[in-house]
């Protein structure tokens, strides 16, 4: 592997990016219109519902687009998570852009909580 791809700073730096070219591309294609949105969804294509990453879509769309009320609607557990998960991608970038690794650390119960939060949206979000 090169050195520059072993730099602690390459693989946060390379989700930023990855997220600013798929911010670039989403806010130029409105997922709130059928066929609009490339690729489509497989959860939905298999089960007709709606998964949180759809809302998420729409919710990250909407902010860029100044819709909060909107975005709100459209997956209001991320929009409440949002803030966090970014103050971790920070944190994981100033790490390494000072030459640390670093591992939040996540314990078995937390990533329980997590996953049933995430379930359990999913599940009333289909209902409500």
């Amino acid at each position: 592997m090169p050195p520059a791809l072993r730099h602690p700073a390459a693989a946060p730096i390379g989700v930023f990016a990855a997220g600013l070219a798929g911010s670039f591309y989403l806010y130029g294609t409105n997922p709130h219109e059928p066929g609009h949105w490339l690729p489509g969804c497989p959860f939905r294509a298999v089960t007709g519902l709606l998964c949180p990453a759809c809302g998420g879509t729409r919710m990250t769309y909407d902010l860029m687009h100044g819709e909060f009320a909107a975005a709100w609607h459209d997956n209001s557990a991320l929009l409440l998570a949002a803030p966090f998960a970014l103050a971790l991608l920070g944190r994981w970038a100033w790490e390494g852009l000072r030459g640390r690794r670093w591992r939040p650390g996540i314990g078995v119960r937390a990533q329980v909580a997590i996953l049933a939060t995430a379930v359990v949206w999913t599940v009333l979000r289909n209902l409500l």
